[in-house]
């Protein structure tokens, strides 16, 4: 579907920020054929304007926008409350473009040149989390999670959590009591598609147990030696 207001359908709604002519076809007929109802928008007004009426299920933003990083745009976003799931896809490919990407907001970051149907994967697991976070409200022992609000609390505490974090949390949260593997986390919470050898789990562990494992609270998170972790919910 070309620029303008999504046809009325029972079809969950996309809205594709893309202004690469080719690229946006080829998306765009993707996830139409999977049962989706596509707008493609290439300007930021057109955007605006997308997100106040129609308000999708979904949103693909090309994170170099005529040569403008949006990622201030989605950071706004989040400011005003907005909430629907971002994928950003990018050719900026570092560690630190894609951890800036989610800390902005972003809900998940897919690198160029891509393949489509890891694209339409990707769609639709935020689209099923969004759905779940309609009726869900995740506990564990102490933690209680607001998958709509995305607010953690432990007890009465609240836990300023950064995006990588509450989603590295949630993931604990969905498998309580259960080893969790490094390589299982790079997997579902960083999408890496091959596993480098790397730290980042455990740093983002460290920071994450301390916002959970407050003083003198009983600690949830457990490192398992040469394993991974577990998030008790029965202590």
């Amino acid at each position: 579907m070309a620029a303008g207001a999504f046809e009325p359908s029972d079809r969950p709604a996309v809205l594709l920020v893309e202004d690469e002519f080719e690229t946006a076809q080829e998306i765009s007929l993707a996830l139409e054929r999977e049962g989706y109802a596509v707008r493609i928008a290439d300007s930021l007004q057109q955007v605006s304007d997308a997100i106040r009426i129609h308000m999708p299920a979904v949103m693909i933003i090309d994170r170099m926008l005529h040569g403008t990083d949006s990622i201030a745009m989605i950071e706004a976003w989040r400011e005003e409350g907005n909430r629907v799931p971002v994928l950003v896809v990018s050719a900026l490919s570092s560690i630190d473009d894609r951890i800036r990407g989610l800390r902005a907001g972003g809900d998940d970051y897919l690198v160029k040149p891509f393949a489509i149907d890891e694209l339409v994967a990707r769609v639709e697991v935020l689209r099923r989390r969004a759905n779940d976070s309609r009726v869900s409200l995740l506990r564990v022992g102490p933690l209680a999670m607001d998958l709509i609000e995305r607010s953690v609390h432990r007890g009465d505490r609240k836990l300023e959590l950064l995006p990588r974090e509450f989603n590295l949390l949630e993931y604990f949260m969905r498998h309580p009591n259960q080893t969790i593997t490094r390589a299982m986390l790079l997997t579902d919470v960083w999408h890496f598609r091959t596993l480098p050898q790397t730290n980042v789990v455990d740093v983002h562990i460290g920071k994450l147990r301390r916002k959970v494992d407050g003083p003198g609270e009983i600690p949830m998170i457990e490192t398992v030696r040469a394993t991974g972790f577990i998030l008790h919910g029965d202590r």
